[in-house]
């Protein structure tokens, strides 16, 4: 073996060693946290683009040498590698989150990653779900609901409730994945808890449908209950979990709460069945535009969506007049 070749395979040896085992650490904790598989495999991707580098340039690739020197070349190497600025970006924000990772663990004592200038970053046009296509999407499953299936009419119910979470509260999958029954405040004026992982809790206002709804949803469940052997997991729901939402197939309660992946498919399967436009993002969208029309403050729509209040909703207000919204088809509705 050459010497060149050996102390490439020694840097390769470290970095299994060394930095791969925080990785894998980092990709445990996304797992605990429900992060959805495409989101873990996007981090796998972008982390080993930053493996490429320390293999390519044989750096030292002990995490406690790493460097702010390290820091530039790696910046270098990404606007060598990588001619789109988002790409760029992307795999900086991915290697900040796994330092910030490090830096919660007492690995290092400031993350190194924020000396890198982020890429500019160009704008997300919002692509919002389309009013036509969400009325067809309310009424798809309210007539749904009215079925004499049981089981059917349950999983129904709790779809209309993720519908109002995410069009009236404007709700991300992330936070339906944690909410929980202790979070739901009911009464006339309904409004569900939000509370993220670094800021304070604050609350959102709800069409005051989902009273019933959520009413009428936690009536079927106990029905479902009830009908079931006492002995399987129906019973062991209301002890146990704590969450608002449950994880299904089309015959039986699986767990407490949904995964955001979960989530997701819920939506592709409605796209599909109703050949509509619509992912939990495009929805919320739409809710945000409503909250436009509907003259709340800039500062509280920016609270609501739990973004800083230097995040430009310009963009939004721009295509307001284009992507009109209300709930007028929420107010009319009778539950028996």
């Amino acid at each position: 073996m050459s010497d060149s070749t050996k102390i490439e395979s020694d840097v390769v040896v470290t970095i299994k060693n060394d930095f791969i085992s925080f990785q894998d650490d980092f990709f445990k904790s996304l797992e605990k946290a429900q992060k959805s598989t495409n989101t873990i495999k996007n981090y796998k991707t972008d982390l080993n683009c930053f493996n490429n580098f320390l293999i390519e340039k044989s750096k030292n690739t002990l995490i406690h040498d790493f460097n702010p020197i390290n820091v530039e070349e790696y910046a270098l190497y990404l606007d060598n590698k990588y001619p789109s600025s988002n790409s760029r970006r992307r795999r900086v924000q991915t290697l900040r989150i796994f330092f910030d990772f490090l830096l919660n663990n007492n690995v290092f004592k400031e993350n190194p990653i924020k000396k890198i200038t982020p890429s500019p970053k160009f704008l997300d046009i919002p692509r919002p779900t389309p009013l036509p296509h969400i009325i067809t999407l309310w009424n798809h499953l309210f007539n749904e609901g009215q079925t004499n299936d049981l089981f059917q009419s349950l999983l129904s119910y709790r779809n209309l409730v993720i519908f109002i979470l995410v069009y009236s509260g404007g709700l991300k999958v992330s936070e339906l994945s944690l909410l929980k029954k202790e979070h739901l405040f009911l009464g006339k004026n309904p409004r569900v808890m939000v509370i993220p992982p670094k800021r304070d809790p604050y609350t959102i206002p709800l069409h005051p449908l989902f009273n019933l709804i959520h009413e009428k949803y936690v009536k079927l469940f106990s029905r479902v209950q009830k009908e079931t052997n006492s002995n399987n997991f129906y019973d062991r729901f209301e002890e146990e979990f704590k969450e608002v939402l449950f994880n299904a197939n089309h015959y039986r309660i699986l767990a407490g709460g949904i995964s955001p992946r979960g989530l997701e498919i819920i939506f592709e399967e409605l796209r599909k069945k109703l050949k509509i436009e619509l992912t939990p993002k495009s929805l919320r969208q739409s809710c945000i535009f409503k909250w436009i029309h509907l003259k709340y403050p800039e500062s509280q729509i920016k609270e609501w969506m739990g973004v800083a209040p230097s995040y430009s909703l310009k963009t939004y207000y721009e295509l307001a007049e284009k992507h009109l919204y209300n709930e007028s088809f929420m107010d009319h509705v009778s539950l028996s």
